[in-house]
């Protein structure tokens, strides 16, 4: 790709801004009529070189933001794990604002949650809670560095299954909170408060809380 696909738009579109990864690709067009152009170009290209364009991926997709309030079909995407849309953002002054930003997608919080899943934590009751954090903080940091760099808080209902979780293994570990989950929950709760450092998610906040 990077001979069939990345020279060929230097070469060609210059001025064009775009992003690869893997087969994946992204690239930034002013008008409609430009994008309806480039994607016509990068088809026969793609064909030129024995390999076709993803029929229902390869889409073009209306930025829209403050600036920007018409209305298009497509107005979102996905790449590299983050979805692109307009949201509502604030500025350095406090005042809101429509902007095209990203945030981490839904097929990636859904990978994160099975990929937690599949730690069975809850059964880990013959596990400290320190030994937990040691075991799983270096992977939840990878996530909080790769994926919270853009509007952090799209990843909360991440972190607030795990507070959930943390929840069952206390349930399990302690025979006092067996059964009692509001008690439980108050527990880790007041620890998480006494040791924000204990869980990367904790330093964000995101404490053990009644109702979620």
């Amino acid at each position: 790709m990077h001979y069939a696909f990345d020279e060929w738009m230097r070469r060609k579109y210059p001025i064009t801004p775009f992003a690869r990864y893997a087969d994946d690709s992204v690239a930034h067009c002013k008008t409609e009529e430009e994008a309806i152009k480039l994607k016509e170009a990068i088809a026969k290209r793609m064909k030129e070189c024995g390999l076709e364009l993803h029929p229902e991926k390869t889409k073009i997709v209306y930025c829209k933001d403050a600036d920007r309030q018409g209305y298009y079909p497509n107005e979102k995407f996905d790449f590299l794990g983050y979805t692109f849309r307009s949201r509502k953002s604030k500025n350095r002054w406090g005042k809101h604002f429509i902007n095209f930003t990203p945030a981490v997608s839904d097929k990636a919080k859904t990978k994160m949650r099975r990929e937690m899943r599949e730690w069975k934590l809850h059964l880990r009751s013959d596990k400290e809670l320190i030994d937990l954090s040691r075991m799983f903080n270096p992977i939840l940091r990878g996530w909080i560095n790769y994926y919270g760099r853009y509007y952090k808080s799209a990843m909360y209902p991440v972190f607030k299954y795990l507070n959930r979780t943390l929840v069952r293994w206390a349930m399990r570990k302690y025979k006092r909170l067996k059964g009692h989950k509001r008690r439980a929950v108050y527990r880790l709760g007041r620890i998480s408060r006494n040791h924000p450092k204990l869980f990367c998610h904790w330093q964000m906040g995101l404490h053990p809380l009644a109702g979620q």
